[in-house]
């Protein structure tokens, strides 16, 4: 047991860290394959642990399909600049339209689209509109978060953490609809309170937007994939092969009305994210067989049987926390895990899935997709370091959880 929690800590330590600078997906695969080689995990436990995540793959292959297409046609670069457009010339007007843009990305693309691709096109409005871009920049970051749990589709880990048993549309909105108001609602109100000072000021218009034809076809595409995945949602449908195929329809359209070959898109797209959550596939079932899942999952049943509420409102706070220390991705496989053997109620369940999703928002480490924005806003000239983001994650962040967990708990 020491031998695999000793592996598994310092390949996610990798991870988070990433020491020489080396992908996360290095650290992951290192990991998974150290726990082979030592013999922790047999062969084929590995191998069933890298196909329970099919689903998690064909979901992210189809969002980054996407989001490249959306990418290279402009599209988020035009949605920025309509928000810049609208703002009317307020620095603060044009902060809401950003943050407002990064929830409907969110919802509708996944938390990693509004981190990867809206945050460069939020850094060259808010240098266009002459304003302070840290503020939009954190609205990238947190909403990507804050907003991950408005629909299935808005976070790789709701499909991580409910795995096989994922909630319909209906009842999923009846579950998160209230909450995700009460975390997007306390995120952009900490935002512009910690900001109030650089928002005051006047944003230049600047000049207007063209979306072109294949921006429209991007366009089209993404509204289509969100009213595919809102139907199978509603269907009960597993959502991997859906996005899948609504993904590489949109690239293939795209790259033929733009008489371009694929192979660009297809080139550009982050591959190293699919061999990342393998990796943590393979140490997390290493880490069951340790028994410290059946052990989370025996104390879990005794806290739900006792007062399913109380229990709710801990486990979503300590997952929460949980997801800061070893980031959300091993944080979510890991009560997935425990929610299999465990068999709390629903209740419990979407407490936990609160955690791991909007809990992230703490620490600069907390998610995939808050790495990913620090990489994307470091290529623009700009770093936040951990304490910076740690300042404006527990004024926001801290408000909004307690807020998001205790509707659920008191929604029963």
């Amino acid at each position: 047991m020491i031998a695999t929690v000793g592996i598994c800590a310092v390949a996610t330590a990798g991870v988070i860290v990433r020491p020489f600078r080396w992908p996360e997906a290095i650290w992951a695969v290192a990991g998974a394959a150290l726990l082979l080689l030592t013999g922790v995990i047999a062969p084929g436990a590995a191998w069933g642990a890298v196909l329970k995540g099919a689903d998690v793959y064909l979901f992210l292959i189809g969002m980054m399909l996407l989001s490249e297409a959306a990418r290279e046609q402009g599209v988020f670069d035009w949605v920025a600049h309509r928000a810049a457009a609208g703002a009317n010339g307020s620095a603060a007007r044009l902060f809401t339209l950003v943050f407002l843009v990064g929830v409907v990305v969110t919802a509708f693309l996944s938390n990693d689209a509004t981190a990867v691709v809206l945050t460069p096109a939020v850094y060259a409005v808010a240098t266009r509109a002459k304003v302070a871009p840290l503020p939009l920049l954190f609205a990238c970051a947190l909403v990507a978060n804050a907003a991950s749990f408005v629909l299935p589709i808005s976070n790789p880990a709701n499909l991580v953490l409910y795995a096989s048993d994922l909630p319909r549309l209906g009842h999923w909105l009846a579950a998160f609809a209230l909450p995700s108001v009460a975390a997007i609602g306390a995120t952009y109100a900490g935002l512009r309170w910690l900001f109030r000072a650089e928002l005051t000021g006047p944003a230049e218009r600047g000049e207007a937007a063209v979306l072109s034809a294949g921006g429209r076809v991007a366009l089209a595409g993404i509204g289509a994939t969100a009213a595919l995945l809102t139907l199978a949602s509603a269907l009960g449908w597993d959502l991997g092969w859906p996005t899948f195929g609504a993904g590489v329809a949109t690239a293939l359209v795209v790259s033929l009305g733009a008489r371009t070959a694929p192979w660009p898109m297809v080139k550009a797209v982050s591959w190293s994210v699919l061999l990342l959550v393998a990796g943590l596939f393979v140490m997390v079932e290493a880490l069951a067989e340790t028994g410290l899942i059946g052990w989370l999952a025996a104390r879990l049943s005794a806290a739900a049987a006792t007062d399913p509420r109380t229990a709710a409102a801990a486990a979503g706070g300590l997952l929460a926390v949980g997801s800061n220390a070893i980031n959300n991705l091993p944080a979510g496989l890991i009560a997935a895990q425990t929610i299999a053997a465990a068999h709390p109620p629903t209740l419990v369940v979407d407490a936990l899935l609160i955690g791991v999703d909007l809990g992230p928002n703490l620490s600069i480490t907390g998610s995939l997709a808050t790495i990913l924005w620090l990489i994307a806003i470091r290529r623009e000239g700009e770093d936040v370091t951990f304490l910076q983001f740690l300042r404006v994650g527990v004024v926001t962040t801290v408000p909004a959880l307690v807020l998001a967990i205790g509707v659920r708990v008191l929604m029963g």
